[in-house]
This record gives C-alpha cells, structure tokens and sequence, in this order.
C-alpha cells in the first residue's frame, strides 16, 4: 500500500509545483502588462483627458497663446525670418499688437532681440524655424550668453510622435542648445505652453540675466484639425489599424486636452540679486 502511494505523492508534488510556476509565470505576465498599459496611459495623457475637455472644432492654436504670453509680459517686438514651422506664432503676435520685424538671417534676429534686451532691461524676443534656423542662430545666442542679455530664442520643431524619424529639419534641438542657455524646453501639450513661456521669461531675467530657449513642436502650435489631417489618421480596415488609429487619436487629444481653459499669464516675479553685508 505504503509502496503504491508514495509514486502518487511525487507525482502530485510535480503537478503542485508546476501550476506554481504556470502561476507566478502567469502573475508576472499580467504585471509587466498591468506596467505597462500605465506607462501608456501616462504618456498619452488619458487620465488626464477624463477631466479636461477637447475642443476639437475649436480654431484656436497654440500660437495665440505663445503670441498672448508675451503679450503680458510686455514684449513689443518679436525678431525672426519666418517659416512654415512657427508661423501661427506670427501671425497671432501681429494680431496682439506685437511689432514682426522679419531679417534676412536667423543671427540677425538674435542679435536684434539681444540689442533690445540690453536697452530696455526686459527680455528681448527672437523666433526661427526648426533646423538649419535654429543652428543659423547659434553665434548669436553665445553673444547673448557671455554679454549676458535676457534673450528669449523661440524655435519651432517637427511633431513629436516624428521626432527621429526623418521628419522635416529634425534635429536634437536640445542638445545644440543645452550648453548656451539659462533654461531650455520642449512643450508637447498646448496646456504647458503658458507655463514654460512664464518660466523661461522669468529664469532668463533671474539672477545673472541670460539666454533661453523653448522649441515647439509644429503640432503644438496649428489647429486641432490641421494637426489631425497631417498626423495621418487613416480607415480602419484591419484590429492593427484600429489599435493604430486608437493610439494617434489619444496622441491628439493629448495635445489639445485643457489647452484653451483659463491660464494665469501674469509674469512670474523676477529674482535679482541684492547686496547685503556678506557681499
């Protein structure tokens, strides 16, 4: 008896530990999906989008809020040579009332926005397209950097979800710039706009005053339909198109999801540095 039993109980042993490793396989499974569906909710903005809403009729763009900022923050003029990139920019800065004045080269710009800034002790304004109107603006931003004036460089830069992949004058703006400037940004989402302009603007004018710089993405910046006709949502024939149109439709909603509430603009104050006995 005790001899038929024991060959049972191994095998039952063996059965146990099997749906032991079938389990914790299993648990580990849905942990890394669990992961990394929230790592995808976050970057899509998704809950984010349950309570902010999308106006996705709306002409409103990014650029009006970039033009309104500055607006606020008293800028008079803006320096660039313009292109199709920050072109929405320009065109609502015109409509505030902000001065265009359109050079023949990106550095001319820069150096223009330098010279304000130097004569009216407030921050000076210069924007260029993505790519070689960025790097054409380079010497410039180094000038404004050892003379030490409050520049504020606005670029513009391919869309996010095609950044790396060949788009349009993509480059790694960042980096170029990351070593000649106080602060520099990128703004993905329309709602981030206004804060990082109030930063940027307060950081360049803060301390020892200095450059900075914030790029934007071309889909930050135009209307939520344009954005949508470019981003290349497509007829869903296939569950692979379907996942795919899901995903650039959250990616959209994302951009525009709480742009156009109501944003403080007022200027952030500045820190200037005082003297005191220890200095």
């Amino acid at each position: 008896m005790c001899e038929n039993v024991e060959p049972l109980r191994a095998i039952m042993i063996e059965i146990s530990t099997i749906m032991l490793l079938i389990t914790s396989v299993a648990c580990v499974f849905l942990l890394v999906i669990g992961i990394t569906l929230m790592i995808l909710a976050k970057r899509l903005g998704i809950f984010y989008q349950l309570k902010h809403s999308v106006h996705d009729t709306s002409e409103r763009h990014g650029g009006e809020l970039v033009a309104q900022t500055l607006k606020e923050h008293g800028v008079k003029f803006i320096f660039t040579l313009v292109g199709g990139h920050i072109s929405p920019i320009l065109v609502a800065a015109e409509k505030c009332g902000i001065r265009v004045v359109d050079t023949r080269h990106e550095a001319t710009a820069v150096f223009a926005a330098d010279a304000v800034a130097r004569l009216s002790g407030s921050v000076g304004v210069a924007a260029v397209t993505a790519g070689p109107g960025l790097t054409n603006s380079v010497t410039a931003v180094k000038n404004a950097q050892m003379a030490e004036s409050p520049v504020l460089l606005i670029s513009g830069a391919s869309a996010s979800i095609l950044k790396g992949r060949g788009a349009l004058q993509d480059i790694d703006q960042m980096s170029l710039l990351k070593s000649l400037c106080k602060f520099t940004a990128s703004v993905t989402t329309v709602r981030d706009i206004i804060s990082t302009l109030k930063k940027a603007i307060k950081v360049s004018q803060s301390g020892t005053p200095g450059p900075v710089f914030i790029e934007f993405p071309i889909d930050v910046l135009y209307p939520y339909h344009i954005v949508k006709k470019e981003i290349g949502l497509k007829e869903a024939k296939t569950l692979t198109h379907q996942i795919t149109n899901w995903y650039l439709q959250k990616y959209l909603d994302n951009i525009f999801a709480g742009g156009f509430e109501q944003h403080d603009m007022t200027p952030l104050p500045v820190e200037i540095l005082q003297a005191n006995q220890n200095k």
